[in-house]
């Protein structure tokens, strides 16, 4: 098991496994479960499903594929899109999820990041904050629900979060996002820095050295991708897969 967790960040849309870039124009790049039993076969430590048109449709959790992961998934497993009550994330967690991300009703509703990290424990409650620079370049919330930048601070926002009882925060660069250049550090390290729950960083992986710069100059405690676990070469062909440990290990000595 790795001291840093590297963990595939997979899209979902309706019954497929997608990639966007910079959370746009998503690409079908295969089949949820085929992409489960690879990384069951590599061994990764952990997934984050994402299902990136739930909140933006106003549709529940699809408790069907979240079953279906469930029953597939040898490794712990995150899941997020559409959730709103606490019965929804009592009914994913009954289907073998351990931990839900919380992202668009949390911008609208952020009591229920408190509600439910009193009812379930901090440590399965995941608040993901999207990311992305306005006009004049200042770091604000995007609202994927609506698809629009909001007039959030983000780093206020990750301060508020944690104190609402968050266990963790995933956090993603919506400009960064699909484009595998490198992670945004500052914006990482910013929020790293304000906050004293784990930070995953999200979007812009395109090489080993992009984790360790991620936790060495950005102070994540991990690191996710999506881009880099679905695609090889320059031509992004589809291909999932996963480097092996001892080549993470050694990067981020």
């Amino acid at each position: 098991m790795l001291t840093t967790r590297v963990i595939p960040c997979l899209l979902l849309k309706d019954k497929g496994l997608v990639k966007t870039v910079k959370f746009k124009d998503p690409k079908y790049v295969g089949d949820p479960m085929n992409a489960v039993k690879i990384f069951n076969e590599k061994e990764v430590d952990e997934l984050i499903f994402l299902d990136i048109m739930a909140a933006r449709e106003n549709k529940k959790p699809n408790y069907e594929m979240i079953e279906d992961i469930a029953t597939e998934c040898f490794m712990p497993f995150c899941y997020g899109g559409g959730i709103k009550s606490i019965e929804e994330i009592k009914t994913i967690f009954s289907l073998g999820a351990e931990k839900v991300s919380i992202n668009s009703h949390a911008l609208e509703n952020p009591g229920i990041i408190r509600e439910a990290s009193d009812f379930f424990g901090s440590q399965s409650i995941v608040v993901s904050i999207d990311v992305k620079r306005n006009l004049f370049g200042k770091y604000r919330i995007y609202d994927g629900s609506r698809g629009k930048i909001t007039d959030k601070d983000p780093f206020e926002y990750a301060v508020s979060v944690e104190k609402m009882g968050a266990g963790e925060i995933l956090l993603t660069s919506v400009d960064r996002d699909g484009t595998m250049e490198g992670y945004d550090i500052e914006l990482i390290a910013r929020v790293s820095n304000a906050v004293n729950i784990p930070v995953i960083a999200c979007g812009g992986a395109g090489r080993l050295q992009d984790f360790s710069d991620a936790v060495k100059k950005g102070h994540a405690s991990a690191v996710a991708a999506g881009s880099m676990f679905v695609f090889y070469g320059k031509h992004r062909a589809v291909l999932i897969n996963y480097p092996e440990v001892s080549e993470i290990e050694k990067i981020l000595q």
